[in-house]
């Protein structure tokens, strides 16, 4: 289904009418939505595991709930929330990205205040799910599939700067709701969490997005429209049911599944990981600084690399970075095998953040993206829910977190070794 339907036909480029087309003689909108759409990225802070994290003590000393009841919450609330997207990718064709973050900023800020009134597990159990939907799933899907439709030649370039500035939002948000909940509490904190969400993302979509080039007279990535054509034109691509059976689909989204559930394992418990390797809890907490930074960095090397270099080849190389990420865990000591453990794992997430914003358009086209992602985005966030229990287990079945990492090293190893051998399907036609 083509999100031209959804969309105003745009207007044509008649060159006998001196106002020309709506977007004639402006500057390219499609930097705009970049900026935009970090923004929203970096609003997805509430509903990604760093922003939760500062909640999780509070809530278990205040609801009388324990770490594991909590921790049970946030798994069912992540899988349920994966099981929608498919649901969020089809109603960005069908309805463009405008509609629907304006309707995701309102859904997310209504669960946010609903959550500062839980008094039990089953409330929090369902705030979870509506925030994991809303928030780490729904909100940044659109934000990266509307840069994907304004973007062709310099697509990578464009989601990489979307996905750093909002990766350094994501990251720098912990500090200030910690600050908040520790002076307001965490009843306060979620309200005014869930009112900012509502006062920046609705009016950043209805005043700020536009669903493609085409509903402003412009073409991807600012090009001239060609003599006689109207600007934009139909989008073009694959459906879903084709992507699904090819095997670079499913290739990615392995690639992307290892990265999510072996990053938030290890992020899960790193302070106890590290603890096991003679780090203070001071000096395994310190160790996000350098896992941000490598990850902000290559992030736009890896989106300026994608407009260079297939995203199977990007791909590869995340994939054996994680693997040895996960490998040094095994051996670090305080000082700079823990530095290095930090940028290792860093850099693997900021090479995958934003190869499937990019690879998908590349393979399928952009007519039906918001489908296609939507069930790349089940995979991987449904991964990030199993990554501590898997670590966890290991841990419980061993004795220590060793051995646990040596298996899991196989996981990467595996997807690197799929992406290399799947064939990259054939774009022509539609």
């Amino acid at each position: 289904m083509s999100t031209s339907a959804s969309s105003p036909r745009p207007v044509s480029g008649n060159t006998a009418d001196r106002s020309g087309p709506p977007g004639a003689g402006r500057r390219f909108h499609g930097w705009r939505i970049v900026a935009y759409s970090a923004l929203a990225m970096a609003m997805t802070a509430p509903g990604q595991t760093t922003g939760v994290s500062v909640f999780i003590d509070p809530l278990i000393a205040d609801l009388g709930v324990s770490r594991t009841a909590v921790s049970t919450a946030y798994l069912t609330g992540t899988l349920a929330g994966a099981c929608a997207m498919p649901l969020v990718g089809k109603a960005i064709d069908r309805y463009g990205p405008r509609a629907v973050m304006a309707a995701v900023g309102a859904v997310f800020g209504a669960v946010l205040v609903a959550l500062s009134t839980v008094s039990g597990i089953v409330g929090l159990t369902a705030g979870f799910v509506g925030i994991r939907m809303a928030g780490q799933g729904a909100l940044s899907l659109v934000a990266t599939t509307t840069v994907a439709y304004w973007f062709d030649r310099r697509r990578g370039l464009a989601l990489g700067i979307t996905s750093a500035v909002g990766t350094a939002g994501i990251s720098l948000a912990p500090l200030a709701i910690e600050r908040l909940v520790s002076h307001a509490g965490w009843q306060r904190a979620w309200l005014v969490e869930g009112l900012a969400v509502w006062a920046i993302v609705i009016p950043l979509a209805l005043l700020g997005i536009r669903n493609r080039p085409a509903d402003i007279g412009q073409q991807v990535d600012g090009d001239p429209a060609p003599a006689g054509d109207e600007p934009g034109g139909e989008p073009t691509g694959r459906p879903l049911r084709y992507a699904m059976r090819t095997g670079v689909f499913w290739a990615v989204a392995a690639c992307l599944a290892a990265s999510s559930m072996l990053t938030t394992g290890l992020n899960f418990h790193q302070i106890a990981l590290l603890g096991e390797r003679g780090l203070t809890p001071v000096e395994a907490a310190a160790n996000f600084l350098p896992q941000t930074a490598a990850a902000l960095l290559c992030t736009l090397a890896a989106g300026a690399l994608l407009d260079r270099l297939p995203p199977k080849a990007v791909l590869v190389v995340a994939m054996a970075v994680l693997a040895l990420a996960t490998l040094s865990a095994r051996y670090v000591a305080p000082g700079w095998t823990a530095l290095g453990y930090g940028l290792l794992l860093g850099a693997s997430g900021g090479l995958l953040r934003v190869v499937e914003s990019a690879a998908y358009p590349r393979y399928f086209g952009t007519a039906h993206l918001g489908a296609i992602r939507g069930v790349a985005h089940t995979v991987t966030v449904a991964a990030s829910a199993f990554g501590p229990l898997a670590v966890s287990l290991g841990h419980d079945l061993t004795g220590g977190y060793g051995t646990a990492l040596l298996a899991l090293v196989f996981v990467p190893a595996a997807a690197a070794v799929t992406v290399a051998l799947v064939r990259e399907p054939d774009r022509t036609g539609t």
